[in-house]
């Protein structure tokens, strides 16, 4: 790898600079920059394309790379009429225009028809983007579902996020880390309706300028928001009948002007639904058969605020705030009958059960400066401050009765309440600018993490709870993370050239408050890493791209997994953190093709340093704990394929695959060394049965697989159906969707830790109705939104 680092630095440095740019500003009848006008270059004897730029937000483009020659430019913008320029020469010198001001077109733009419509799938050279509005089977999806039917995306058995046969991947929210991770993150995602996004982004290979955090790249999920200004917005509501009903309701709003820009949208989800996991144990010639069926009660509340002021053409001032707050009460029921081996009744018989609620509440700010200046030079500048509270309590009884439930041996009820408090401040500066005809990148970020955790346990003895002092403690868990990074992007001809250095160092304290010793009770790190990426991309002609790639990452635990003190499940099980649990280093090499902008093959392969999984092991006679392990290193083989393509007018078709091998080497003896091969396919097909009324025909299917490199699972798919209907000119839509229709999602699996065997299985109610309807409202001009990214990057995913 440090051959082909070497090999990019040389083609970079060593290059032929004869080649010249044009460059220049666009603006309107106002003055006011033109966002997105089309540059065309173009030869002066037969008007032959040759290049072309779009403007930025401040109206600048350039035009790279051309020969000494006699040329004119082509710009065109909707609402404003076509300029031709004059003849412009090229002479061993670069050219910089004058200002060029559009004039508007007469044409009322009421008489304007646009029928150009993006693809279903976009594969772009830094990533593949899911233009999500162009499918209809989103009725009534929330986020995190709608994240299984992207490209190169899987979703286990536990609902972990895997991309390119990787866990790991980090969720961004325009442009923007989210907040949360873990079953938090999953709860905020399913909150976000589908019907509000616009596009999914998934960059599996991130540059330098990028957070190395994260072994599976990049999920950026653009808000519809982004789209267009003016003043409008949309309201949407859904309801989604499984067991239960649950209810998702949006309200968006955008207002923009020559001088501020304010956008914010409200969402929220509540209802209930219901889930089973059956686990079936064997441990010291006993069997336990656990079987327990649950309920969630939630009602999950989103808010997103934004405000840019544009002090001049060159500089903007910008202030997000974004708050998740959840109210969730999650109630179940187990039975677990308790077998010795050889005999075909249960000696005795658990019934335990489990009533947690949790109150959750982030809040983020961010106040951002950028400066951009006519060479392409930039600067931004972003401060962050975010903090993460829950209160937890979860009562568990647990009753012992003999093998025919006919009388009670003994009786215990636990009681448990968990608070979480963690704040996160960062500071980080970007600079661009360019370097020997390329673009230099340099930055640097400081990130300041403080946990507190406690976890009080509770015997309650008629009625009253008396504090166990053995099983109680606090953890708190410091972390300062500083970072630097350098990269330079340059493009010759056909090829792109990118290559990126970034290093990172972290310093971390973790300490343990018991009222017993713990050997473990205090665990500090610093260490250093560097991350170099890099990469080539080719343009061989208009149909065939071709891209190498390569990039180093880290997983970091987060925070709540490096709490080595118990959470109790019920009486026979429970889970607890690792504090010497060791971060996950990822090397990713990556060989792509493109062909027709539409047909996207992949050849990825990938190395996991310290792979942990939450493994399971015994603990005396009858009791098992779940606990994250660093347990082998892991090698994955990825082949992925998408291609959306229309049959006809009426019939289009798209699929996405992903065929990998997954091989786990361990490093703990009481790891199985495994092997499996694993294919993920999603497809849809969507028919236009009129000019306002489409249905589709979708589904997801995943053959066996390995769940953390610990469950080897069954097969399980899902088959949905939709339609769709518009009404007042497209303004309303109504979608009514079907989702797993044959009740095949549930999952299937099995495990084993040293001499600990389970079965299991489990699900949802997946089975399901969806009804969404969405209404835009309000004026849509063609400008974009500001889009930027903030400082909080890993730090908030691994909360």
């Amino acid at each position: 790898m440090k051959s082909l680092l070497l090999i990019l630095s040389l083609l970079i440095f060593n290059i032929s600079f004869a080649q010249y740019s044009i460059k220049g500003t666009i603006s309107d009848s106002d003055s006011t920059p033109v966002n997105a006008a089309v540059v065309s270059l173009l030869t002066i004897e037969n008007n032959t394309f040759v290049k072309a730029s779009i403007t930025d937000e401040l109206g600048n483009f350039v035009i790279k790379n051309i020969g000494n020659g006699t040329y004119k430019i082509l710009v065109t913008y909707l609402g404003a009429k076509d300029y031709n320029s004059n003849n412009i020469i090229v002479s061993d010198e670069n050219i910089s225009l004058n200002n060029i001001n559009l004039l508007p077109d007469t044409q009322a733009l009421e008489e304007v028809t646009v029928t150009a419509e993006k693809p279903l799938i976009q594969v772009l050279a830094d990533k593949t983007v899911f233009n999500v509005q162009n499918s209809i089977s989103v009725a009534g999806d929330s986020g995190f579902e709608l994240l299984r039917k992207a490209p190169g995306v899987l979703i286990d058995n536990t609902e972990n996020i895997i991309v390119e046969g990787k866990a790991g991947v980090l969720i961004y929210i325009d442009d923007k880390p989210t907040v949360l991770r873990g079953q938090d993150l999953v709860n905020y995602l399913k909150t976000i309706q589908a019907t509000e996004i616009d596009a999914l982004e998934i960059i599996t290979q991130p540059s330098s300028k990028y957070d190395a955090e994260g072994n599976a790249g990049i999920i950026n999920i653009k808000f519809k928001r982004d789209k267009s200004l003016g003043t409008n917005g949309n309201l949407a509501s859904g309801i989604t009948v499984g067991d239960f009903a649950r209810y998702n309701n949006t309200i968006s709003i955008n207002n923009r002007n020559k001088k501020t820009s304010l956008y914010g949208t409200f969402s929220n989800r509540f209802g209930e639904s219901t889930g089973f996991i059956n686990l079936n144990r064997t441990q010291n010639n006993t069997n336990f058969d656990a079987r327990t069926k649950s309920n969630a009660d939630f009602n999950n509340k989103n808010i997103r605020l934004g405000f840019d002021y544009f002090v001049d053409s060159k500089s903007t001032i910008g202030v997000i705030l974004t708050g998740n707050f959840s109210d969730n009460e999650n109630t179940s029921n187990s039975r677990t009958p308790i077998t010795p081996n050889g005999n075909t009744s249960p000696n005795e018989v658990l019934v335990a059960g489990s009533n947690a609620n949790a109150e959750t509440s982030n809040l983020y700010s961010n106040i951002n400066y950028r400066l951009k200046l006519k060479n392409n030079t930039s600067l931004n500048i972003d401060l962050d401050y975010g903090k993460y509270n829950q209160d937890r309590t979860n009562l568990q009884p647990n009753t012992y009765f003999n093998g025919d439930e006919t009388q009670i041996i003994s009786e215990s009820v636990n009681f448990m309440n968990t608070p979480i408090t963690i704040d996160i401040l960062t500071a980080r500066i970007d600079y661009e600018q360019n370097f020997l005809k390329g673009k230099l990148s340099l930055g640097a970020k400081y990130s300041k993490i403080i946990t507190d955790n406690q976890f009080d346990f509770f015997d309650r003895i008629n009625d009253v709870d008396i504090i166990n002092r053995s099983r109680s403690n606090t953890f708190n868990y410091d972390e300062n993370i500083n970072a630097a990074y350098v990269n330079f992007n340059k493009k010759y001809e056909k090829f792109n050239f990118q290559i990126g250095l970034r290093v990172e160092q972290t310093i971390s304290d973790g300490v343990l408050e018991s009222f017993q010793e713990e050997q473990n009770d205090r665990v500090k790190r610093n260490y250093t890493d560097w991350f170099p990426s890099g990469g080539i991309t080719y343009q061989m002609n208009r149909k065939n791209a071709f891209s190498l790639t390569y990039s180093k990452r880290i997983q970091r635990p987060n925070y709540r997994s490096l709490n080595p003190f118990e959470f109790q499940i019920d009486e026979l099980s429970f889970s607890k953190g690792n504090a010497f649990l060791q971060p996950q280093y990822t090397d990713n090499l990556k060989f792509s093709h493109t062909y027709n902008y539409r047909l996207n093959t992949s050849i990825s392969y990938s190395f996991i340093k310290d792979f942990s999984a939450q493994v399971t092991e015994a603990v005396g006679e009858n009791r098992n704990f779940l606990s994250p392990r660093n347990v082998a290193n892991q090698k994955i083989i990825n082949l992925g394929i998408s291609y959306p393509t229309r049959f006809n007018k009426w019939w289009s078709i798209y699929f996405s695959l992903n065929a990998f091998r997954s091989i786990y080497e361990a490093t703990n003896e009481d790891f199985l060394s495994t092997k499996q091969n694993t294919l993920s396919l999603y497809a849809q097909n969507t028919f236009k049965l009129s000019k306002t009324f489409n249905a589709e025909i979708s589904g997801w299917y995943s053959s066996p697989s390995v769940w953390g490199g610990t469950y080897e699972t069954k097969s399980l798919g899902s088959l949905n159906i939709a339609f769709q209907k518009k009404f007042l000119d497209d303004k309303l839509s109504a979608r009514l969707g079907f989702n797993d229709i044959l009740f095949t999602s549930p999952w299937r699996g099995v495990t084993q830790f040293g001499a600990l065997r389970i079965n299991g299985n489990g699900g949802s109610d997946s089975r399901q109705v969806q009804l969404n309807l969405t209404y835009n409202f309000g004026r849509n001009e063609i400008k974009k939104a500001r889009k930027r990214d903030t400082g909080i990057e890993d730090e908030k995913n691994r909360i």
